[in-house]
């Protein structure tokens, strides 16, 4: 899953990049409104953290902006508690809403849920046949039994999981897997896609030539 930070103060925006990283997420940035709205709009995350006091475009501006072409879920990140500001964003388009201080647990269990609503899925597992994905403990199990995926093997499988049924091109996966500061290799998808199957099922993954990979 790729995710955007737009996140004005620097030591906060690189502490919250490397945790999400370290979570297993493609994690881009931008330091005010206008670079944050630009790469918001002109790329397709899977969740946006905005932070509303922002240089140049604040983060209502952003919100609005973005929700005239994109769905993107948003999560909201801000010190401004009131309960006005909370209704403001949630009736402004955000998906949640979390003000500073924070806990990190707190705000990967936000991140991962609205990525999940926004999916479709309520529920944090998907299961499919004899196959369970936990999103929040990112565990993967067959038959009952642990399965050991490396971060990027869990990401692909994650991501076709939650689109269920959707054919999902080799450029989507790469979009949604890769952060703008990644080089990656033409063969990588294979090679990660062979080692799902390897590990779990070879029919798990189905390959559609010329259109991409999906899950039935």
């Amino acid at each position: 899953m790729r995710l955007l930070i737009v996140e004005d103060e620097p030591r906060l925006l690189r502490s919250l990049a490397k945790a999400l990283r370290e979570e297993g997420y493609a994690v881009d940035t931008a330091e005010e409104g206008e670079d944050g709205l630009f790469k918001a709009t002109t790329c397709d995350y899977d969740a946006v953290v905005l932070d509303v006091m922002l240089p140049n475009l604040d983060g209502w501006q952003i919100l609005s902006k973005l929700r005239e072409s994109k769905s993107t879920p948003v999560l909201m990140l801000t010190a401004r508690d009131a309960t006005s500001d909370r209704v403001k964003g949630l009736d402004g388009g955000a998906d949640d809403y979390l003000v500073k201080p924070f806990e990190l647990d707190e705000l990967f269990a936000r991140i991962r849920a609205i990525i999940r609503r926004h999916a479709g899925k309520s529920h944090p597992t998907v299961v499919v046949g004899d196959v369970e994905i936990d999103t929040r403990a990112r565990r993967v199990t067959m038959g009952g039994k642990a399965v050991t995926l490396t971060a990027r093997e869990f990401s692909i499988l994650e991501y076709l999981a939650l689109h269920r049924g959707e054919v999902i091109s080799r450029t989507e996966l790469y979009e949604h897997l890769f952060d703008e500061n990644e080089d990656t290799l033409s063969n990588l998808l294979d090679v990660h896609v062979h080692g799902i199957r390897r590990k779990l099922r070879a029919d798990l993954i189905a390959t559609r030539r010329g259109e991409g990979y999906i899950i039935q």
